[in-house]
Formats: C-alpha cells, sequence, structure tokens
C-alpha cells in the first residue's frame, strides 16, 4: 500500500504568511464544494505558485473536530476534539473554526492570491471566521521586540515532533495544529524596563540569549513552555508572525503551532495560563491577550487528493488516504513547499 504524503508542515519559515479560518455554512450542498477544493487544492497551489518557482508558496489545509465530523465521518484522529478553554489567571478562549488555511511564501502577493483563489472557489458555502495577514519583522522578532521561534526544531527533528507516525496509522503523515491570536498592550509593555522585559521571556533582548537558569524565573515563558516527559523534551513546530492594524490601535502574534499529539501544546497553554505549579503563570499574558483559539487536524496530501465530493463512508475508509493497516509511513513532501501530489509531483525529499 503506498505511504501518505504529508502536507507541507514542516516547510521552511517565510516572510509573509497568511492565516485563515472559515466556517462551514449549513447544507449538504456547502459541505460538497468544500470536499471540491480538497481534492483540488494542490492544482490551485501549483497554478499560483507557478508564478515564481523560488517564492516557496506552501499551504496547509486543517479540519476541526466538528467538520470532520461532518466531512469525512469515521474513522477519526484519535486525539482530535474541540479545542479546551483554559481559565486561570487569564483566560484561553475557544473560538469557532471549521478550516484553517496556513498559506506561506517569501511573497505577500502569492499569499494574497492563493487566499483569494480559495474563496473564490468556497463561494457561499463558508464564512470567514478570522483572517490575519502576517509579516516577518526586522531579525525574526516579535512585536514585543524579542526572536520568536529560537527553539524550533530542524530537519528530522521538525519531522519527528510534527508528523504522526504508527500511534495512529490510519492517519499515518497527519499533524495537529493549534492557533491562537494575541492582542499586545504596546503601551505598558514599552513602559517595563529591558531587564524586566527579559525576566518576563526567558532570554536577552538583544542577543536571544537564554538567561542562565540562576537569574530566571520559574514564571519565565520559555520555562512554562518546555515540556518534559519521561526526561525528553516533547518538542513542538511554531511558525509565529507578527500582524498589526496601526490605525486600529492593534498589535498582535499570530501562534500556530504544529505537533503530533495536541497534548503537548495543551500543556504548555495549561502551565502558562494556570501556572506550574498553579499560580505559576506566564507573565507575558499580563500584557498579552488571547482572542482567539481553535484546535484543528492537519491529515496527508494523500488524504486530501483522494477526498470526493460524495460524503466519505466507513466502508470506504481503507481505499483513500486514511489508511488501516499498521505498515503505512509518512513521505516527505518535495522541498519546494508543494503538496507533492498530482501530475506535477517532486520527488519524495526534505529541505
Amino acid at each position: 500500500m503506498p505511504s501518505a504524503v504529508p502536507q507541507p508542515v514542516v516547510a521552511q519559515l517565510t516572510r509573509a504568511a497568511i492565516f485563515l479560518v472559515v466556517t462551514i455554512k449549513p447544507g449538504p450542498e456547502c459541505d460538497g464544494v468544500v470536499r471540491n477544493l480538497c481534492a483540488d487544492l494542490a492544482a490551485l497551489l501549483r497554478a499560483v505558485g507557478f508564478r515564481d518557482l523560488e517564492s516557496r508558496l506552501s499551504c496547509v489545509m486543517a479540519f476541526g473536530s466538528e467538520a470532520w465530523d461532518r466531512l469525512f465521518g469515521e474513522p477519526k484522529p484519535k486525539e482530535l476534539h474541540p479545542f479546551r478553554e483554559i481559565h486561570g489567571r487569564h483566560h484561553a478562549v475557544a473560538t469557532p473554526g471549521d478550516i484553517l488555511f496556513h498559506i506561506r511564501s517569501t511573497r505577500t502577493d502569492l499569499c494574497f492570491e492563493l487566499a483569494t483563489q480559495i474563496m473564490s472557489r468556497l463561494g457561499d458555502a463558508v464564512s470567514t471566521a478570522d483572517e490575519v495577514h502576517g509579516f516577518n519583522y526586522f531579525d525574526d522578532r516579535d512585536l514585543i521586540g524579542f526572536v520568536d521561534g529560537t527553539e524550533n526544531p530542524v530537519e528530522q527533528a521538525a519531522i519527528d515532533a510534527t508528523i504522526i507516525g504508527q500511534e495512529d496509522a490510519a492517519f499515518a503523515g497527519g499533524s495537529y495544529v493549534i492557533v491562537q491570536k494575541y492582542l499586545h498592550d504596546m503601551k505598558r509593555w514599552n513602559e517595563l524596563p529591558i531587564e524586566a522585559q527579559e525576566k518576563i521571556i526567558g532570554r536577552t533582548k538583544l542577543s536571544d540569549v537564554e538567561l542562565d537558569d540562576a537569574v530566571k524565573p520559574t514564571s519565565a515563558h520559555n520555562a512554562l513552555t518546555t515540556i518534559v516527559e519521561n526526561g525528553e523534551q516533547l518538542e513542538i513546530l511554531r511558525d509565529n508572525m507578527p500582524f498589526g492594524d496601526v490605525g486600529k490601535g492593534e498589535f498582535g502574534t499570530y501562534f500556530i503551532g504544529y505537533a503530533r499529539s495536541p497534548r503537548r501544546i495543551e500543556q504548555m497553554l495549561v502551565n502558562m495560563f494556570v501556572g506550574r505549579p498553579p499560580g505559576n503563570y506566564d507573565r507575558l499574558l499580563d500584557f498579552s491577550r488571547a482572542v482567539t483559539g481553535t484546535l484543528f487536524f492537519v491529515p496527508s496530501a494523500t488524504f486530501l487528493e483522494d477526498v470526493t465530493s460524495a460524503a466519505a463512508s466507513p466502508a470506504d475508509s481503507s481505499a483513500d488516504g486514511r489508511k488501516t493497516d499498521d505498515t503505512s509511513q509518512a513521505k516527505m513532501p518535495p522541498p519546494d513547499g508543494s503538496l507533492g501530489i498530482g501530475s506535477l509531483k517532486g520527488e519524495i525529499g526534505h529541505e
């Protein structure tokens, strides 16, 4: 049985991105429109990306728990569920979202064009829940002035952290992704001395060097988001982006985290919002407010290619990308960031 090709979850970080979250309107005709896009997404991506092959245009399409039940039924990824709100010193909200499109490129115009084509195809079948246009800010810094994503895994470590294997063999090649939009109180943040900011983040602001444990508070952001289980650090892949609307006074960070299990991201968020131990919460949240929160599953590119406009039935599950044997192994997508399927599929590899 052929192996599943993952979507470009571990595509190289880019200077521009669009995060598009939509909800599906009621009606089987709307479901059919979405299913048709699943199978055609690779061709749509090629058509737009062909204008500049060096721009590394890529798109990840992911589905929320209710949307999965509605579109695909059983079987279902083992750990797919609605985003769980967290109530601590601060509140991690849960917000609507059936489909996530994570569009990346070195060029903003290509991201915009692909998003336009996707929404044109979906038409009246969906409503937009959230749309954020992210940008690279100076030397990979957040708007609060610190480098973001320093500890991201790379190469094989990134694959190991994000791509599902035999723990859920029917969905090998898939991944989970959690997104949150944070708005920063820049006035209050900039009133803090640099040393105080560094202790909140756990790194130096200028040189991006991690603070020594002797001076780093246990409530530091990077301390609470480090998850160790059985002596092993559980990693995730972040591709956060700054965004803003100067006229509205909005300055923020769009958090997006990929992992082979959502539990590791959820534990990070519990540590941040509730604290480790409880009460020892992430002080960055005193200045940054989460206004969205959604969990999605990223099926393999192979799965998307095999989706038909008709509703899936359990009997069909072994005939498409949702493999049910224990021998399925995930192949890596081509290094150009494409979905790696269809008539222009590249050789299997990884940058």
